[in-house]
């Protein structure tokens, strides 16, 4: 079984600071794109970042310059770098990751449970 486990998540206040991490564990043969997506409530689910195995990057235009995707693929791990939160960014974040279970089989989305992250003074 494959899982995904967020850390890093708390409550910070405006103009702060918070790093996301992830770590994918389990049988696997591949991990592709890693990411992070956010929920806040009464809202979809929406891209935060992502990130490919080459290091290409891609991100919301509200998180650019804010934001910042990192991943170590020897140790499967993905980490988001926030800098000056704002209010709207108060949601649940999401590590997502597309990986392949076996050689020459079709990509797999998984999830994480989600991690809280709540911007207020």
């Amino acid at each position: 079984q494959v899982q995904l486990v967020e850390s890093g998540g708390g409550l910070v206040q405006p103009g702060g600071s918070l790093r996301l991490s992830c770590a994918a564990s389990g049988m696997f043969f591949r991990i592709n794109d890693m990411g992070w997506y956010r929920q806040a409530p009464g809202r979809e689910r929406e891209l935060v970042a992502r990130i490919t195995t080459t290091g290409n990057t891609k991100y919301a235009d509200s998180m650019k310059g804010r934001f910042t995707i990192s991943r170590d693929s020897a140790k499967n791990t993905v980490a988001l770098q926030m800098n000056s939160l704002k209010p709207e960014d108060t949601a649940v974040y999401y590590c997502y990751a597309e990986l392949k279970r076996l050689p020459y089989t079709d990509n797999t989305e998984y999830w994480g449970q989600g991690t809280q992250v709540t911007v207020s003074s």
